[in-house]
């Protein structure tokens, strides 16, 4: 499972720290590799997607990393969009009037709702 968060760099190894200690805690190997200069780490999570438990494992590190990089000021996302796996993150991220002001974009540049259809509104 491979992803973006980005954070102020000022906290780039805080979230580095805090990704390894995640990794600890749920027994599972989790790379970060980043753009040092913007903060944009790219954990990649690390798990046999046919064993339940660690599937679940997995999952649940990865809501913890989501969870990091909004508690260091920084965003769900740097430069990979939100898509399925980050969708219920946007909302804790942006807030209510965020995420409707999001829906009205969308609505905007998709009013048939043919682009994407069901990814995220």
């Amino acid at each position: 499972m491979i992803d973006d968060v980005c954070v102020p760099r000022s906290r780039l190894a805080e979230m580095i720290d805090g990704t390894a200690a995640i990794a600890e805690k749920y027994d599972l190997t989790i790379g970060v590799c980043a753009h040092a200069g913007d903060g944009n780490t790219h954990p990649v999570v690390c798990f046999d997607h046919r064993d339940p438990g660690e599937s679940a494992r997995a999952r649940e590190s990865f809501d913890e990393i989501m969870a990091l990089g909004l508690e260091l000021g920084g965003t769900i996302t740097g430069e990979h969009g939100v898509g399925v796996l980050k969708k219920e993150w946007l909302a804790r991220e942006l807030g209510p009037v965020g995420l409707e002001l999001q829906q009205a974009v969308k609505q905007a540049f998709d009013p048939l709702g043919i682009l994407n259809p069901g990814k995220l509104f």
